[in-house]
């Protein structure tokens, strides 16, 4: 069963979200990121950016080679259809990623602002209601 991580009350998303990438290709893992196209395109600017000494290896899959995707520990991808690895899925969308049960791992992260913590708690219900655990890190208490 999918182990399923909720990261919540983050001031930015998408720096937290670099650093959870980070952190996963560090261990060996292979990433997918999800989101609606928006999202993906601001997340692959913020992996270039973020660190002056880390390079996060990347690709956007509508627009990679099949060949690309496979050699690329990170995928920065709006659908979840016919991809290379199932290790780790990092949800930047509102919604439920289609497909989430393939993968190893789901990290959920929810920022401070009321939409996407409403959206969060809908999340959250939907997998404890389906029998996952749910691992919880509260960033607002680690401050």
């Amino acid at each position: 069963m999918t182990e399923v991580s909720f990261h919540f009350n983050m001031p930015d998303k998408l720096a937290h979200a670099c650093r959870v990438v980070r952190k996963a290709l560090n261990t060996g893992a292979r990433v997918t990121v999800t989101g609606d196209e928006d999202v993906l395109r601001h997340f692959d600017q913020r992996l270039w950016t973020f660190s002056d000494v880390d390079f996060i290896p990347h690709c956007y899959v509508p627009e990679s080679t099949p060949q690309v995707v496979a050699a690329t520990p990170v995928l920065l991808a709006p659908a979840l259809d016919q991809l290379p690895h199932q290790q780790v899925l990092l949800n930047l969308g509102a919604t439920i990623p289609r497909g989430f049960e393939r993968f190893e791992k789901l990290v959920e992260l929810v920022s401070l602002e009321e939409d996407d913590r409403t959206r969060g708690r809908h999340r959250w219900k939907h997998y404890a209601d389906r029998g996952y655990a749910i691992e919880r890190h509260d960033l607002a208490s680690k401050e």
